[in-house]
């Protein structure tokens, strides 16, 4: 039987890189989307611009430029949608939030060990990495099954990498958050089963990929060198590759895969 509820995907990270590419793509599988976003005034062309194209597609675009790390910030944005959903229901439609996509990428490069100790990584450094690249997932989940919006067929999604399992110079404590998001997932995987809410929560490990957050890495050069030589297919993962692969497992029939670190990266990995 079709599913003839109303789809939303909430991007946590919408206006760049591996958001903006879901975004559009889920927009063009039949889901209305609400995005997630911290940009500057200078930013907002193009937010604006992503908010058309999704119209475009014939779905409505909610957008909240916010700090999604900051509790109050995220209470306002469930009760907008809260609000969006009421509406729906009134007009004899159930609204509910299909797919919850976690792609937070702002936290520090700074070394663990330095000459100079303020070159060197602080609590508060490493305490906010943890927070927004990690911890904030837990925190989304929990007002969002709160709130009613998580049921049967529900997908959790949280870009991770494979600086979670390897040592990238830079990469310290995004690594240590990348390692807390995995286990994150599984955590969160194993509790909504246990509540019988019938929706899954993945780890997606891409490739090496061109976005804002990989250029601000200073070994981004050598890491896309080595990507190239490694996989298979001799290029690196795109933003599209990953956004391609959402919604094909976001649809009908895979709700019982939850749990996992889903390789998007066209076999990098495997190779390495």
């Amino acid at each position: 039987m079709a599913d003839e509820r109303e789809p939303w995907a909430l991007i946590l990270g919408a206006s760049s890189g591996f958001g903006e590419a879901t975004a559009l793509a889920l927009a063009a599988d039949g889901y209305n989307i609400a995005g997630v976003h911290l940009d500057r005034r200078s930013g907002m062309a193009h937010v604006e611009e992503l908010r058309s194209r999704i119209a475009a597609l014939g779905r409505e675009a909610l957008f909240f430029n916010v700090n999604a790390a900051d509790d109050e910030q995220r209470s306002r944005v469930i009760e907008s949608l809260r609000e969006r959903f009421s509406r729906s229901g009134e007009a004899g439609h159930h609204a509910y939030v299909r797919v919850l996509l976690h792609s937070l990428a702002f936290g520090t490069l700074k070394p663990f060990l330095a000459a100079d100790p303020g070159d060197a990584i602080t609590r508060k450094n490493m305490e906010m990495t943890l927070d927004v690249m990690a911890h904030s997932l837990v925190y989304w989940t929990q007002d969002l099954v709160r709130a009613g919006f998580i049921e049967a067929g529900s997908h959790i999604y949280a870009m991770t990498s494979e600086g979670s399992s390897r040592v990238v110079g830079s990469y310290g404590a995004v690594s240590a958050a990348k390692s807390a998001l995995e286990s994150h997932c599984r955590q969160l995987a194993m509790e909504l089963a246990r509540r019988g809410i019938g929706a899954s929560c993945n780890a997606i490990r891409a490739g090496v990929t061109v976005t804002h957050a990989l250029m601000q890495i200073p070994e981004r050069d050598e890491l896309m060198d080595v990507a190239r030589r490694r996989n298979p297919s001799g290029r690196l993962t795109t933003t599209d590759d990953v956004a391609r692969a959402i919604v094909t497992l976001s649809r009908e029939g895979t709700d019982w895969m939850t749990g996992n670190i889903l390789g998007i990266d066209g076999g990098e990995f495997i190779t390495g």
